[in-house]
């Protein structure tokens, strides 16, 4: 990132650059950023945007080849295209060769780096990973929005809400509005202000209720699911975040074992150093043929709500009583 600061500094801007990793606010940030240096402000004639699935490569190709409308460059910015899974080919042998004034900025999630597309872009210019910042760097970044706003929180209150938001930039940014909002006549932030408005997200309640199973709390990993429920969470859905969450576990376990420390750990599954550390914590109340055997009854509880054997709500329930009870850790 410090590579692309100074080229947008000096105005040396490359003519293809891929912005791609998990962490959405610092991908659109740079995206505008880099619009900006391209094309100043207000040139919307040269700027052309495309998102999903369905870009067509040859309207792309046939708009880098039109020469820009009295400016140097004519900006194309592609967004969640996928083209750096599949269907990237056509424009891969484009970049090769491109119009000198055609400039291509990728906004992806994922990129697959062996790819003919990732290999002819990269030649061209810049590929930058976004990854989930760590929490030294979250909370230095929360402190600078709240001493614009005069605003002072707690370390413990701190802590507090990055439990509640989990470490993804956007949504800490949208909880902080609404902090802002809510205590607008005070200086101070309290844990009783951050209960009161911030939202807890999804992923954190499966936290929860995998601890509670963990513990064998069954009550309150029921009580879990069943907030969810209310909050209309699909029973599909809860069961892919459990899914997801004991495949972490896995992962995190195995590693742990291997003798990384939590901070490399998160690094090689995707997770923010102080999450990590989390589920270094929670892996170690399961062993590892209960995890293995937990994913297995994941897949076999979603193929028997979709051949109609059992039903959505009551498959997932009875995969929490199994797995919450002694008898669910022999």
């Amino acid at each position: 990132m410090q590579k692309l600061a100074e080229e947008m500094k000096t105005g040396q801007l490359k003519q293809v650059y891929i912005l791609y990793g998990e962490e959405t606010y610092l991908r659109n940030q740079y995206k505008d950023r880099i619009k900006k240096a391209l094309l100043g402000d207000g040139d919307a004639m040269n700027l052309h945007c495309f998102e999903g699935k369905n870009i067509s490569s040859g309207e792309v190709i046939d708009l880098a080849e039109t020469m820009p409308f009295f400016a140097e460059r004519r900006v194309i910015v592609l967004e969640n295209s996928g083209l750096f899974a599949r269907g990237g080919e056509e424009l891969a042998t484009y970049l090769g060769a491109p119009a000198q004034t055609a400039y291509f900025v990728f906004v992806e999630p994922t990129v697959d780096k062996r790819s003919k597309l990732y290999k002819a872009a990269t030649a061209k210019g810049r590929a930058i990973e976004f990854k989930a910042q760590d929490e030294a760097v979250l909370k230095r970044w929360i402190l600078g929005f709240l001493k614009k706003e005069n605003k002072n929180i707690t370390e413990r209150d701190l802590n507090l809400f990055l439990d509640k938001t989990g470490s993804g930039m956007e949504n800490i940014r949208g909880e902080l509005e609404k902090l802002f909002c809510y205590c607008m006549e005070r200086d101070v932030i309290t844990a009783q202000d951050i209960e009161a408005v911030c939202t807890r997200q999804v992923s954190s309640q499966i936290f929860d209720m995998i601890n509670a199973v963990a513990e064998r709390r069954q009550k309150a990993a029921l009580d879990l699911y069943y907030d969810l429920l209310t909050l209309k969470e699909p029973p599909m859905r809860i069961l892919f975040l459990i899914t997801r969450q004991f495949n972490l576990l896995l992962q995190v376990k195995e590693l742990k074992n291997k003798g990384y420390d939590a901070n490399t750990i998160g690094g090689k599954v995707g997770l923010a150093g102080f999450i990590a550390r989390k589920y270094v914590a929670q892996a170690a109340k399961f062993r590892e043929e209960d995890l293995r055997r937990a994913l297995t009854d994941c897949v076999e509880t979603e193929e028997a709500v979709k051949t109609g054997r059992m039903n959505d709500v009551m498959s997932v329930e009875l995969l929490i009583i199994k797995y919450s009870t002694p008898s669910g850790h022999t």
